[in-house]
């Protein structure tokens, strides 16, 4: 099979049936794409011509300009695109010994609940703010995602029964309840302001003043300001409120699984990073408040 053709019947198999998330997938595909063209440089076109040893120059020479979590997530695509190819044309697969390394990942930076709070206490009651407390709101409460808040329709939302139906990565469907106490803004929002801002008759519960359904970067940018103004630390973003909903669950007692389904991770392991932040947190109070750590 030529390489050309081996794109694309991986690109309908990957794109149809893995429900991978749509920037995952185009991630993928990139990857292959670069790898077939390393390919057809050293004269190989067919599938069945490919060694080991080609995919091995390969990933060593991409190590002169990539980051040790981009050959990973390259060298998982390779064999990824070899695997399928195995299984459905009964290929020999060369990418078999391939070795993944794990990525490193960062600890995810989160605010403490004083923060949230100075955060969520400097809205007044005009009609912006009411909204963009609720937009604030929304993503820490219930640790939604910023596009999963800028797509929310009025159908997803229940304040009454107190519920948000979402569809995350993957097109993954969750239900995340809202918490009591933060039912009346949105509420508030819901009954005060989108009856006013909803000039186009929009479907989407967020919506500006102009009746348009809001985007990421009014978000993005609405929070900038708000933590410059109260003097907090200026990296702080929406996602950091995800990661706050996260971290601050576990300090209270949610068990991981739990919290993985809140959070709509398909892997566990994902949702484990917030151990790491956890026992870190943990560590810095032994030191500040131990008697024997604090005599030294």
């Amino acid at each position: 099979m030529k390489l050309d053709q081996a794109y694309k019947e991986y690109k309908i198999y990957i794109t149809i049936n893995e429900g991978k998330a749509t920037k995952t997938i185009e991630a993928y595909l990139c990857d292959i794409n670069s790898y077939i063209e390393y390919l057809k440089s050293i004269d190989i076109i067919n599938i069945e011509d490919i060694k080991y040893q080609h995919i091995l120059e390969y990933i060593n020479k991409m190590k002169e300009d990539y980051s040790l979590n981009s050959i990973t997530r390259k060298s998982i695509s390779i064999r990824s695109f070899h695997k399928f190819l195995a299984f459905k044309y009964d290929y020999n697969d060369p990418s078999i010994n391939l070795t993944v390394h794990a990525a490193t990942k960062s600890l995810p930076v989160f605010l403490s609940i004083e923060e949230v709070d100075k955060i969520m206490n400097t809205f007044t009651d005009s009609l912006e703010d009411i909204l963009n407390h609720s937009l604030l709101e929304i993503i820490y409460a219930c640790g939604l995602r910023v596009s999963e808040v800028c797509n929310l329709t009025l159908s997803q939302v229940d304040l009454n029964v107190g519920i948000v139906k979402i569809i995350g990565k993957g097109n993954k469907e969750r239900i995340v309840p809202i918490p009591k106490n933060s039912i009346s803004i949105l509420k508030k929002y819901s009954d005060v302001v989108r009856v006013v801002y909803n000039k186009n008759k929009n479907n989407y519960f967020f919506i500006n003043k102009k009746g348009n359904k809001i985007r990421s970067e009014y978000i993005e940018n609405m929070l900038k300001c708000i933590v410059v103004e109260l003097g907090l630390n200026p990296n702080i973003t929406p996602h950091k409120l995800r990661h706050s909903y996260a971290t601050h669950l576990l300090a209270n007692g949610s068990d991981l699984r739990s919290i993985q389904e809140l959070l709509g991770h398909s892997d566990i392991a994902t949702t484990q990073i917030y151990t790491h932040v956890e026992s870190n947190r943990m560590i810095e109070n032994y030191k500040r408040y131990h008697p024997k750590e604090r005599n030294k």
